[in-house]
């Protein structure tokens, strides 16, 4: 950001934008990186939409964009400047979920495995439900796909007999 833009901000934006350098978000946890990361979006709306509500009005007393843009440039400046800083907050905030979303993963994972080790091979048998298919001899699980097609066999089958009982 330039000198003539860190000039324009008033303290509180100030100390927001610094919050988001790269050196002061390396110590921030998911959770204070999501906070951060509201906080900067409400302020990029808030310049946002400032600057297209006033440039929007002076089109019309104006009617030329261009002179509507060079009396605002300022709030636009302000806009941009937290833009940057919402797009290097976004990105160390999904690699901070994608670390975590990950640590979670390989936890449930040693945790299913013990479960599934301590049990044997019996516990493996009954799957989700309990119901085990005749023809493969694997477990049936309960899927949104099946729930799906079990539901379309269902209304099939009642038209079929809603048509008959019609005749």
């Amino acid at each position: 950001m330039n000198n003539a833009t860190w000039a324009m901000l008033n303290e509180t934006e100030k100390a927001l934008l610094r919050d988001a350098e790269p050196a002061a978000l390396a110590g921030l946890d998911e959770d204070a990186l999501a906070e951060l990361h509201d906080r900067i979006r409400r302020a990029r709306t808030k310049y946002t939409k400032l600057y297209r509500r006033r440039a929007g009005a002076q089109v019309g007393a104006d009617a030329t964009r261009a002179g509507a843009h060079a009396q605002h440039a300022r709030t636009a400046a302000k806009a941009e400047a937290f833009e940057e800083a919402l797009a290097r907050v976004s990105r160390v905030l999904a690699k901070a979920a994608k670390a975590s979303a990950d640590a979670l993963k390989a936890e449930r994972l040693a945790a299913a495995r013990a479960v599934k080790a301590s049990s044997g091979p019996a516990g493996a048998a009954g799957g989700a439900t309990g119901k085990v298919d005749a023809a493969s001899g694997k477990a049936k699980r309960r899927t949104p796909i099946r729930k799906r097609a079990s539901a379309a066999d269902r209304a099939a089958t009642r038209r079929a007999q809603a048509a008959r009982d019609s005749r």
